[in-house]
């Protein structure tokens, strides 16, 4: 069996599994801002449920997820169109060179939410 190096979970099924489940804690994540902001809030009501360690748990496990599912798709969609098949020669090279980029981005990002929501 070959498994892919690039792959985040290195098979289809973890992949499509953990797409899923990333989705659901996403949706749960947007439901709960969602209904809190349809309720009304003001800043300080806003902060102090931010100030809760289970808020924060919860939106670092909501980007974890945004990242999982975000490098997921990327790497479908560059896997797909990013071929030397169909960009010739340069297929690979630009399609490894975007992932490199993808998981920069990615990384970053997780990096400054975990130093919003645990910096003090």
């Amino acid at each position: 069996m070959v498994t892919a190096v690039t792959s985040f979970g290195r098979s289809g099924l973890s992949d499509w599994l953990l797409q899923r489940i990333s989705a659901v804690i996403l949706l749960a994540y947007f439901i709960c801002i969602g209904g809190t902001l349809l309720g009304g809030v003001d800043y300080a009501s806003w902060k102090a449920m931010f100030e809760l360690t289970s808020m924060r748990i919860f939106s670092l496990l909501a980007v974890l997820s945004l990242a999982a599912h975000a490098w997921i798709g990327m790497w479908a969609v560059l896997t797909d169109y990013l071929t030397e098949r169909l960009m010739g020669n340069k297929g690979n090279v630009l399609r490894i060179a975007f992932q490199i980029l993808c998981s920069l981005v990615i990384f970053v990002y997780v990096v400054w939410t975990v130093q919003i929501l645990w910096g003090y």
